[in-house]
């Protein structure tokens, strides 16, 4: 039994979908993932700067119609066996696991990415961090004397700390013992309650979709829980905007699924990078090229 993983926002670099352009059912795919949204895919994800692409508004849909598109040109239109997405991604793990259409989803994530770029802009300065190592049980006190929230627990010893610019910078100047602390170049402070008016926007988005039941096993990333009904489904994508990541618990449920093996979508590397520490000796497979597609039609095959 394989899961396919699309990672989130962090992920993207400039000119990653210049190789992907040259596999017809990609550009096709992207062709038709452009029209549902309101930027340029094809032209950020081949000639924007790294800032450029940083950007929420850019970021987010650019990362889930790479997802999408990427994903098809192995599964067909056939959904995975488990699908799971790390914040965003949750959202292309949602299309291919037929909860909601490509267009829709991409509808959604639009509007998600805008609402998200809003409620940073309109809050006091927020920020994001990388917490690596340390004992966790340190890390999270340290959190709670700043005031920040984990907003990613992503297992591996890696929490990602979110809140006040403040708190922030105080917690890069005085980390837990033995961790790293590593500032992220984001917007805002993401997987908060700083994000609550962009909950109420994407409500408002998602209530011109009708979502349909999962044809797959698709994992939350609230609490790494299997979601079989369609109106949940996209209930937690919604109240995901302002609430932690459970990555930890996602990738924990693999294992007690009996997952075999993994593919993350392009832009892949992140995901596969926490399964080898926290899924030790778990088969992988990472879209970071067409040159991979082989990869993942073999695994595919070979775990029928």
């Amino acid at each position: 039994m394989i899961a396919v993983l699309c990672p989130g926002q962090g992920a993207q670099t400039p000119g990653m979908l210049e190789p992907w352009l040259d596999v017809p059912e990609v550009a096709a795919s992207l062709a038709a993932l452009s029209e549902a949204t309101d930027i340029d895919l094809v032209a950020h994800g081949t000639t924007s700067d790294a800032e450029t692409i940083r950007d929420t508004a850019v970021a987010q849909p650019l990362l889930v119609a790479t997802a999408i598109a990427t994903a098809r040109a192995f599964l067909g239109n056939q959904p995975p066996a488990v699908a799971a997405g790390h914040s965003v991604g949750e959202l292309g793990a949602a299309a291919l696991a037929g909860v909601v259409t490509d267009a829709e989803a991409m509808q959604l994530v639009t509007a998600r990415a805008n609402a998200m770029a809003a409620a940073a802009s309109a809050s006091e300065p927020t920020s994001m961090a990388a917490v690596l190592g340390g004992v966790e049980d340190d890390v999270l006190a340290r959190l709670e004397e700043l005031g920040l929230t984990p907003a990613n627990m992503n297992g591996g010893g890696q929490i990602v700390a979110a809140g006040a610019a403040s708190g922030i910078a105080a917690l890069i100047a005085d980390g837990p013992a033995r961790a790293r602390v590593i500032e992220l170049q984001v917007a805002g402070a993401f997987h908060t309650s700083y994000m609550a008016p962009a909950v109420k926007a994407l409500d408002v988005a998602a209530s011109a979709v009708t979502p349909q039941n999962p044809t797959a096993t698709l994992i939350s990333n609230a609490d790494g829980a299997v979601v079989s009904d369609a109106e949940d489904a996209l209930g937690r994508i919604v109240n995901q905007v302002a609430n932690p990541v459970r990555w930890d618990l996602c990738q924990a449920r693999l294992v007690d699924l009996g997952v075999t093996g993994i593919i993350e979508v392009a832009p892949a590397g992140v995901l596969t990078g926490l399964a080898k520490r926290s899924m030790k000796g778990l088969p992988a497979v990472a879209l970071k090229s067409p040159e991979d597609l082989d990869a993942a039609r073999h695994m595919l095959k070979e775990n029928a």
